[in-house]
């Protein structure tokens, strides 16, 4: 990766969405709920564009001009269009009968109130926030009406809304800093317990105007867990430590708890995004942004985690943009320029939305995670860190493979408290499978939560295997002791965590030891059980009898030890004309009534010897006798021609009689 790349590890979208930027006759509006930018020409008289990530639902239509629009959304299914143009009403228009554009509108209840905003909370419901309170209305296209559903009484400052789990927050009090917290569900409204959020250092009797502005609080789904994240701008002064953000989390039966600070050192102007579970600041007068991570080992104050940026404050990635340039005889010429990044002309919007209405453009803000990997030289903390970001599994894969690469290898004990996380991620998986498990033959059922492990990533036996291990054993220039440490150090966190090996962890194991001729060590670690018994593995030690005899035992002394490998055994003695010893071992674990005569008296002709035909012969005549009073086969067990040969041979039929 070029130094250039290094040295940032927050950038923009390359292919931002392209509007009309602001100016007098253009007006640009955001939509949070459907991510939409609205470009209104005269007031709509001159058109309105709206465009969004997803390009089908991108469109262009003509309104009448009746007076300068101050917010404009579409409602979730695209289908109702809400206008507001005063502080007293909100028109709508139906979308989903083009020919019918005729608008109709809504009065707030009070002749005194005012419309501060409002919100679609369902594909056909709507939230007036005013003044003096909340008005639920329920839309009726057809009837081109609204329904009033639900009022609340409050005096209210301002609110901010989250669309993603239809939240919305309210301020109010003269310091602004009282926040009630709303939900919307189905034409209901949950109120939340109000809470206070804390006025840094200002006593309240120097204070004249609300304190906490709606530019400083957001809300943010982190973790999946909601928290009201407010923006705390410290008192001028000589001991002032720099801003600060504080996590409120919200309870449904109790006010919101103040959980966590962040501690941003500077003061100014800052913006916030939500990435990833990382809470991403921007910084305007230095011009760099800091990401904090609520997950990772933070000091604590009483019941408040403290956090420190994961990293030193980086800028974004310096982003061009291609605009109209010289005009030439072809058309206009596109030039490339230099976005100015931190502009004053940026709005920020969650949870990754950054839009210059200047100049046209809305980006999404994205993590480098290549980057911070040579970033942050503390290798547990950065597995630590990379485990819950989302798309991660490739880059941990890529740092453990660094991790055991020539020159550049860790030690064991890092290493082994890498796999310590790793397992322990894996563990929480399997137990929460177990349980589903049961309550699925129980009846019962539930959805998998999506943090149910944490929020981390899954690195589980086959991604190690296939992206790490196998191909590092593989690699001449690493010593193969060192990848047996390494393995043997997996297998042991794994045991550890109560977690199954997979045998083909146990195979490679083997196969390194073998093709280095490491016989020895190999003989220990099945003698102490290092390497667990299975049928896999003792049918691979039975495959390296030419390169090393022992194996067969090693690998027949492992078989009996798993009991549920009896036709295994039978089955290599067998293969090693040891009929007598299979015989022996069946009689042993009550297996000779079950037993296959055909197969023992085939294997006994074709060693060749009579004697051990003549004995086998005889073992099975016994136990006919004893099963059935009768010496002789059954026609379904086809032994007619090994009777034949036993006559052949001996001179006698089976009766004893001279044939």
């Amino acid at each position: 990766m070029a130094d250039e790349e290094l040295r940032h590890y927050i950038q923009l979208s390359p292919k931002p969405t392209r509007f009309e930027p602001t100016s007098k006759a253009v007006n640009v509006f955001y939509d949070e709920v459907r991510k939409q930018i609205f470009t209104v020409k005269a007031n709509g008289s001159g058109g309105v564009t709206v465009k969004g990530p997803d390009e089908s639902t991108s469109t262009s239509f003509i309104m009448e001009d009746k007076g300068q629009v101050i917010s404009i959304k579409f409602s979730p299914d695209l289908k109702i269009l809400a206008i507001q143009r005063s502080q007293r009403s909100v028109e709508f228009v139906n979308f989903f009968k083009k020919e019918d554009l005729v608008e109709y509108s809504q009065i707030c209840k009070g002749k005194t109130h005012k419309i501060i905003g409002f919100n679609w909370t369902n594909k056909n419901e709507v939230v007036f926030v005013t003044d003096h309170g909340l008005e639920l209305y329920q839309v009726l296209p057809e009837k081109k009406t609204l329904k009033s559903v639900k009022n609340i009484s409050l005096n209210i400052n301002w609110f901010v809304f989250m669309a993603d789990s239809f939240l919305l927050i309210t301020s109010s009090t003269p310091f602004g800093n009282v926040l009630t917290p709303f939900q919307f569900r189905m034409g209901t409204i949950f109120k939340l317990p109000k809470f206070d959020v804390d006025l840094p250092g200002i006593p309240k009797q120097a204070l004249t105007k609300p304190c906490l502005l709606e530019r400083d609080v957001t809300i943010a789904n982190i973790y999946g867990i909601l928290y009201v994240v407010v923006l705390q701008h410290q008192p001028r002064g000589p001991i002032s430590k720099g801003a600060e953000i504080v996590l409120y989390q919200l309870q449904k039966e109790s006010p919101a708890k103040k959980t966590d600070i962040l501690k941003l050192n500077m003061t100014g102007r800052f913006a916030v995004n939500v990435l990833d579970n990382l809470v991403v600041v921007h910084h305007q007068a230095s011009k760099t942004s800091m990401i904090f991570d609520i997950k990772l080992t933070a000091g604590s104050l009483g019941a408040v985690n403290q956090h420190e940026p994961v990293l030193a404050p980086l800028p974004i990635r310096p982003v061009k943009l291609k605009v109209s340039g010289i005009p030439t005889a072809q058309g206009l010429e596109m030039r490339e320029i230099k976005v100015e990044l931190y502009s004053p002309n940026w709005a920020v919007f969650q949870p990754n939305i950054v839009i210059d209405a200047k100049l046209g453009c809305l980006w999404t803000v994205h993590l480098k995670l290549e980057a911070l990997v040579a970033m942050i030289p503390d290798k547990v903390r950065l597995i630590d860190f990379l485990l819950y970001r989302r798309d991660s599994k490739k880059v941990i894969l890529s740092v453990i493979q660094s991790a055991l690469a020539p020159g550049q290898q860790m030690n064991l004990e890092t290493i082994a408290r890498i796999f310590d996380k790793f397992n322990q991620v894996c563990k929480s998986h399997l137990d929460y499978e177990q349980q589903s498990n049961v309550q699925a033959v129980e009846g019962a059922t539930r959805p998998m939560p999506v943090f149910f492990n944490g929020g981390r990533i899954l690195i589980q036996q086959p991604d190690l295997y296939t992206h790490v291990l196998s191909p590092c054993a593989e690699n001449k220039d690493i010593p193969y002791k060192f990848i047996v440490a390494v393995l043997v150090e997996y297998i042991r966190s794994l045991n550890q965590y109560q977690i199954p090996v997979q045998h083909f962890l146990y195979e490679l194991v083997i196969n390194t030891l073998v093709h280095h001729n490491c016989f020895y060590q190999l003989h220990q670690f099945l003698q102490y059980h290092v390497l667990s018994d299975s049928k896999p593995i003792a049918c691979l030690l039975l495959s390296l009898e030419s390169c090393y005899p022992p194996a067969h035992q090693l690998a027949l002394d492992m078989l009996k030890r798993v009991s549920t490998a009896n036709e295994e055994i039978v089955e290599v003695l067998l293969s090693k004309n040891q009929l007598l010893a299979a015989l022996r071992f069946l009689r042993s674990v009550g297996g000779a009534d079950n037993a296959s005569a055909r197969k023992f008296l085939e294997a006994a002709q074709n060693v060749g010897e009579p004697m051990l035909f003549y004995t086998v012969f005889k073992f099975f005549e016994q136990r006919n006798l004893r099963l059935r009073g009768n010496p002789q086969f059954m026609s379904g067990e086809h032994c007619e021609k090994y009777v034949k040969h036993f006559e052949s041979l001996f001179g006698f039929d089976a009766l004893g009689q001279v044939s």
